[in-house]
């Protein structure tokens, strides 16, 4: 019987990092725009640009940090922008969960600062890699490492660029994340399998927004859907 790649242990090459560097690339104008949008929205914020330059390098998750700088006021509302990161941060303990399998035999120093660059990006890339049959888990750090280069650059120039525009409305750029997330969700499609559990996902966070204040309909809807996604996948098996 042929052993699922899911049970073969990991590696971690040089080769591999080069490989996840040069397969974002593709991705990287979108999320580099998502990044202008963020660096604009955060200097009309009042944001100085050593703040985003340092929420760029150490949070490095463009969601959380639009969060964040929807609450950006003075004084800080520090447990409220804790909260609310956390809350819409969970869904890395799934997706941590999903990448283990790749991480067993690496070294932890290699396999914690893959996870700290993990975003949505690549780990959606990796999964994809996971899935054709490599097991070279340094994928996922190259793709993290490559994006948060240019997450970050793109983020200080449209604080840059944010000097000179006025008036700015980050919420016109909605379009850009929606259809940013639902091209990589296409790159998951497996079959008529997959339905089901994207659909449930999708209710169950709408009905959550409506009666959960906050960003908790983003844990639930992952969270449904991963656990009935799962439970198909056991059956199958």
């Amino acid at each position: 019987m042929m052993e699922h790649s899911e049970d073969v242990p990991g590696v971690f090459t040089a080769a591999g990092f080069r490989r996840g560097a040069v397969g974002v690339l593709a991705i990287v104008p979108a999320a580099a725009a998502f990044g202008l949008v963020y660096g604009v929205a955060a200097a009309e914020k009042g944001m100085s640009l050593l703040e985003v330059a340092l929420s760029c390098m150490v949070i490095f998750a463009g969601a959380s940090q639009l969060v964040a700088m929807e609450l950006w006021r003075e004084p800080l509302p520090i447990l409220a922008m804790v909260l609310s990161v956390l809350v819409i941060n969970l869904r890395h303990l799934l997706m941590g969960a999903t990448a283990a399998p790749w991480f067993r035999g690496v070294p932890g120093l290699p396999a914690f600062a893959s996870l700290y660059f993990m975003t949505d990006e690549s780990w959606g890339l990796a999964v994809a890699e996971r899935r054709r049959g490599q097991v070279d888990a340094a994928y996922m750090l190259g793709a993290g490492v490559s994006l948060w280069v240019f997450w970050l650059a793109a983020s200080m120039s449209g604080h840059a660029l944010g000097d000179l525009v006025r008036g700015f409305d980050p919420s016109l750029f909605g379009w850009l994340i929606t259809g940013f997330f639902v091209v990589l969700l296409a790159g998951f499609w497996r079959g008529a399998g997959d339905l089901l559990p994207w659909l449930v996902a999708a209710g169950v966070a709408l009905a959550t927004r409506q009666v959960l204040p906050g960003t908790w309909f983003v844990l639930t809807g992952a969270l449904a859907g991963s656990l009935l996604g799962a439970w198909s996948h056991v059956r199958r098996r």
